[in-house]
């Protein structure tokens, strides 16, 4: 796909002294077209009127992180109503294919560095937070917008599920539907996609080099980051990081159900939009060995 000649012009006319040798162009984002300059440069074009809104939130909140984040985010060099930059972070997603072929050490280093950017993450004051005027997350789901999606998934899904399909379904909601589950819970900041694709690896130090992406990040429940972590990773990640982020065995349920809906809330947008890529959006990132909901840890 070739670049649109106005992001050319644009990226030129900000940086005249740049060359551009080597341009990487990705349109996957829902909200916004990247362009990689010489693997140095990351421009970003929102692009809709609400996906400006949306890069205008993620830069304050991207600025308010990162006064209080041990590990690299995106530090803002220009921003304009259509478009900002920033230096671009190397490094690979962090699959669980790639975790899990570390040795010991390193797997242990990688996950402490997660453990330590949740705690550090969710412990931003709300104090500051209100002082910040940071907005919910897009991410949050109410317990009774999790209601309404069980109904909308019976009428709308089912018809394509196999039986044992619609019976997980029902055995993944009764804890909310008997009240043995709630999923009311502080209100924090949140990453709220935290994909292993946002997650940067350095193979070769064997380190996280970076978090990217804080579009959906805002005030939400702790248990969303983690639900995310559960599904790309699987729960024995969550265990072993529980000895740095202190809160994982009291979210572990709200993470284990929010995790389980998350293919589910896909398939649902993804038929009522008749959109095949939505419905593909998980294929091959789920992680196994997440435990039932009330499972013991």
């Amino acid at each position: 796909m070739a670049i649109p000649e106005q992001y050319i012009a644009k990226i030129q006319a900000i940086y005249p002294k740049i060359s551009l040798d080597q341009l990487e162009f990705n349109q996957d984002g829902m909200n916004n077209d990247v362009v990689i300059v010489n693997q140095q440069l990351v421009c970003r074009f929102p692009k809709t009127d609400w996906a400006k809104e949306d890069l205008k939130k993620e830069i304050k909140i991207i600025q308010l992180a990162q006064r209080f984040i041990d590990l690299p985010i995106p530090q803002v060099d220009h921003m304009e109503d259509d478009l900002v930059s920033y230096p671009f972070i190397h490094g690979e997603p962090l699959s669980q294919n790639q975790l899990f072929r570390l040795d010991s050490l390193a797997q242990e280093r990688v996950i402490e560095q997660l453990g330590q950017f949740f705690q550090q993450l969710h412990s931003i004051s709300e104090d500051v937070l209100a002082a910040s005027n940071i907005p919910p997350s897009v991410a949050e789901r109410s317990q009774k917008e999790m209601l309404n999606l069980y109904e909308q998934a019976q009428e709308i899904v089912f018809p394509y599920l196999w039986k044992h399909q619609r019976t997980w379904v029902h055995e993944h909601f009764e804890p909310i539907l008997n009240g043995s589950l709630t999923l009311d819970t502080s209100s924090v900041l949140i990453h709220g996609d935290l994909g292993c694709y946002h997650i940067l690896f350095d193979p070769n130090k064997q380190v996280i080099n970076g978090i990217i992406d804080f579009g959906t990040a805002g005030i939400g429940s702790p248990g969303i980051d983690l639900a995310a972590l559960l599904d790309n990773h699987g729960e024995a990640v969550l265990k072993q990081m529980s000895k740095y982020y202190s809160e994982v065995e009291k979210l572990i349920d709200q993470a284990r159900f929010r995790a389980g809906v998350v293919w589910l809330q896909w398939a649902l947008m993804g038929l009522q939009q008749k959109d095949t890529e939505l419905l593909l959006a998980h294929l091959g990132s789920s992680a196994r060995g997440i435990q039932p909901i009330g499972a013991s840890w």
